[in-house]
């Protein structure tokens, strides 16, 4: 502003006046009125917040897949819990089967999922904590799965068997999904050796190591079939483990040219029996065969595997199956000693001189049949047939190892 002009009515000069000495002359400009415009300036900053602090100031939220509540939850997706404006500190699921699910966070603690999904037909119970002592708990109830199958195995759980007893699953319903039901077996052995499964057809699949298992190993079947989906809309049921055991090594060679049978135990031969196998008309299958079936007695009929009524016996003593379509090794009482060692005279199966009613142990039916096992090994020779098809019987072991191995479905 200008300098102001003071009139002098005593005739003197106008004094002017410096903006110095204006400013004195009006007075400094009161403390008050400067603190008053700090004092302002700094209320506005408390009464304010940074986005940082608005976003602690937050409560943790925290969700779960599947929502609480559900009735009829999918069984074939994990379970998975978020938190937002927070960390999560621990998450449990139980079931009330007694199971619990396992799982893990993801980087930032904002995510957690099961490792696994849950089973069907069960209800969950999902405890959530989250860092600062948010807590959410939700239940769901998992639906049912419509059709199921289950594999049936050989050989019974603690049973002990032969060095040539595969492990063998049969189906309940057809497997469309090869891959996914072989991934959910597993079949370990202790000497550990490597262990591969083979598809025949789409309700069996067998394991075996690429030679017979050693003497003495013990084999545990893995099941881990429950909710996999073996083909549209239909899962397995079972979740369990069994364990088998491998005796001593026998391994029985039939030679139909001499018409004799050699035994041998871990190397050793043990005996030597004459016997009778298929006549020209019936030829016994060659190849490698492994007892899968033993009866003291049973009850053998011609029309039952395609010959009519050429035989009707029914009680055949010391049968032990070799091959799901009707060859066995077993006594004989019905033909004359002088056959034995001498004659093909058989319908296919391999003979033995044994006495009506299976009780007469000094003949040798009863010897070799009191010496064998489920799982031991009979080798037929020159019998003028073709050999076995794997599929018939336990008898993959008619196939190489690079052939058993291209029928595993991973």
């Amino acid at each position: 502003m200008g300098v102001p002009h003071i009139s002098n009515r005593s005739g003197r000069q106008p004094q002017r006046w410096s903006r110095r000495g204006m400013l004195a002359a009006l007075g400094a400009v009161p403390a008050a009125v400067v603190l008053t415009g700090c004092s302002g300036s700094a209320d506005a900053s408390e009464g304010s917040s940074t986005p940082s602090a608005r976003a602690a100031a937050k409560k943790a939220t925290i969700a779960v897949t599947p929502a609480d509540g559900t009735a009829k939850a999918d069984f074939s997706s994990p379970v998975r819990v978020t938190v937002t404006d927070g960390t999560l500190a621990s998450v449990r699921v139980t079931g009330n089967d007694g199971s619990t699910l396992a799982g893990s966070l993801n980087g930032t603690k904002t995510e957690w999922t099961s490792a696994r999904n849950p089973y069907s037909g069960t209800k969950y119970t999902v405890t959530a904590t989250a860092e600062g002592g948010t807590a959410q708990t939700a239940t769901f109830t998992t639906r049912s799965p419509g059709e199921t199958f289950v594999g049936y195995f050989t050989p019974e759980a603690n049973s002990t068997s032969g060095v040539g007893m595969p492990v063998s699953i049969n189906f309940t319903h057809a497997v469309s999904d090869r891959a996914a039901v072989q991934k959910a077996i597993t079949v370990t052995a202790e000497p550990a050796v490597e262990i591969v499964g083979h598809w025949f057809s789409d309700t069996r699949l067998d394991f075996r190591p690429e030679t017979y298992w050693a003497p003495g190993t013990r084999i545990t079947l893995g099941l881990r079939l429950k909710d996999v989906q073996g083909t549209d809309g239909v899962y397995g049921v079972q979740s369990k483990d069994v364990t088998f055991h491998i005796g001593r090594e026998q391994i029985s060679t039939v030679d139909l040219s001499t018409k004799e049978m050699v035994v041998r135990r871990d190397g050793s031969t043990i005996a030597t029996y004459p016997v009778s196998g298929g006549d020209p008309d019936h030829t016994t299958w060659s190849g490698i065969m492994v007892i899968s079936e033993r009866f003291k007695q049973t009850h053998m009929d011609s029309s039952t595997v395609g010959l009519g009524d050429e035989y009707d016996i029914p009680d055949v003593p010391h049968a032990q199956r070799l091959t799901t379509s009707g060859t066995f090794v077993h006594g004989n009482y019905w033909a004359s000693t002088a056959v034995f060692g001498h004659e093909n005279t058989s319908h296919g199966c391999v003979g033995l001189h044994d006495a009506k009613g299976a009780n007469d142990t000094s003949v040798d039916g009863y010897r070799f049949y009191d010496s064998s096992m489920l799982g031991d090994v009979v080798i037929v020779r020159n019998s003028g047939e073709r050999t076995v098809e794997a599929s018939n019987g336990l008898n993959g072991w008619n196939l190489s190892w690079a052939d058993w191995k291209a029928g595993s479905a991973l």
